[in-house]
């Protein structure tokens, strides 16, 4: 049986918290239906203390900021993205749209058809997030989207160079200096200003998160992402500085952002606490993660691998590392997870900046329904049909008592007019 040495905080006391976020998401996105631009600009001033002529970049304002940049950056943004472009050019050539004749006369088939425009939401704050262009527009693009316009919110009253760049390296059509609720709804649901999109998709914040969830229905969205999550899977074979380390180098994120050991190992597991303090004296970042770690983490020791997997299944978390003798154990078992990194040669910080995957990720066991962003997320499964008179008169027998079975008359008339018309042509 699985013995919890720490707990996080309860769903009671989470649920409180996001209570007080969907009222002001909902207040937010009411004023910027009501009164559209203005009500951006009230917001980007109240919030970001950003109030330019125009949110949207000129051509001249990019290519300035991108020539602040030293050449080794651009090429750093220039290989990452190739990195996530070429995995997902695989990924949309695995997607085939198809035709076949499943009875006599009859013909069976889907499209796989972009969504004609979508915006992406590019991460500001304490962390600039760079990398989100990457695995949003690139993908939008490499799916075949034909407009993608992205958000970012400035970074203390100035154009943050890096994110800039690296969002018109990727392909978008149109950039925003603009952040928050107030660039999900405008995007969403459009102003004066700003042409609405078919789909929004990108991390963020509480309120961003909220925003999208609010707005779904109205838009389409890839998913619901909360804050970043990571559990790491370890036996005898892992040592703790590598645990603790890779624990606290998502604990970074935010102060919320949940962080989980699930171990066979009774020593390691007892060691964690230990490592975890005397890592958080020299990181950088330990203020936010100290509180992560304080509030949001878990430390489960099991008999197992097979219990291991039941316990990592029901947490369903967004990050899965393996640091075990047998990884592809996990591979072939686990069915809960967002993205899986296996053995200690791979990390989630690869996911995250450059490997090629998507960073993208389902949160609060989401994972138990949905993958992360992918090509596929900006493909609509459209199907068709087609039929001959011969084949119509056989379905539309089946049809007429299958409808009249239903008490759908209405429905039954359409089978039997092609019944009538076609089974003596």
């Amino acid at each position: 049986m699985a013995t919890f040495l720490k707990h996080g905080k309860t769903d009671q006391e989470k649920q409180e918290a996001d209570t007080k976020v969907q009222q002001a998401v909902s207040n937010i996105i009411q004023d910027i239906e009501e009164r559209g631009d203005s009500a951006v600009r009230d917001l980007s001033e109240k919030f970001d203390q950003w109030s330019p002529e125009s949110f949207r970049l000129s051509q001249q304002e990019i290519e300035t900021a991108m020539a602040e940049l030293p050449d080794d950056v651009i090429h750093d943004i220039k290989f990452a993205q190739e990195q996530i472009e070429n995995f997902a050019k695989h990924q949309r050539e695995s997607i085939q749209d198809i035709e076949v004749e499943t009875r006599p006369g009859v013909y069976l088939g889907h499209k796989n058809i972009p969504v004609n425009s979508v915006g992406c939401y590019i991460p500001g704050g304490r962390y600039p997030m760079v990398a989100s262009s990457h695995m949003s527009i690139v993908t939008a693009k490499v799916a075949g989207v034909d407009r993608v316009i992205a958000c970012t919110p400035p970074a203390n009253g100035e154009i943050p160079a890096a994110t800039v760049a690296a969002m018109h390296m990727a392909g978008a059509d149109e950039i925003y200096l603009l952040g928050g609720v107030q660039a999900m709804t405008a995007m969403g649901v459009g102003t004066e200003t700003i042409e609405p999109v078919d789909m929004i998709v990108g991390p963020g914040n509480a309120f961003v998160a909220e925003a999208k969830r609010q707005l779904f229905g109205r838009v389409g969205i890839d998913l619901l992402a909360g804050p970043t999550e990571t559990l790491v899977i370890a036996d005898d074979t892992a040592d703790v500085e590598m645990v603790a380390t890779d624990i606290l180098g998502q604990a970074e994120h935010g102060p919320t952002s949940p962080g989980a050991l699930i171990t066979t190992s009774q020593s390691l597991a007892e060691s964690l606490e230990d490592e975890i303090s005397r890592q958080l004296q020299t990181l950088p970042t330990a203020d936010v993660a100290e509180v992560a770690w304080r509030d949001n983490g878990t430390i489960i020791v099991v008999e197992n691998d097979e219990e291991a997997v039941h316990e990592a299944d029901k947490l369903a978390f967004e990050h899965v590392e393996v640091l075990t003798k047998d990884p592809d154990y996990f591979l072939n078992n686990l069915t809960n997870y967002g993205a899986l990194f296996l053995g200690p040669e791979t990390n989630v910080a690869y996911g995250d900046k450059v490997i090629g995957t998507n960073h993208t990720l389902p949160t609060k066991q989401a994972a138990k329904y949905t993958g992360g962003l992918w090509v596929g997320k900006f493909l609509k499964n459209c199907t068709y049909q087609r039929v001959t008179q011969e084949a119509s008169v056989e379905i539309g027998k089946y049809a007429e008592r299958l409808c009249e079975l239903e008490g759908f008359m209405g429905h039954k008339e359409q089978a039997s007019l092609r019944v009538r018309r076609y089974e003596n042509s």
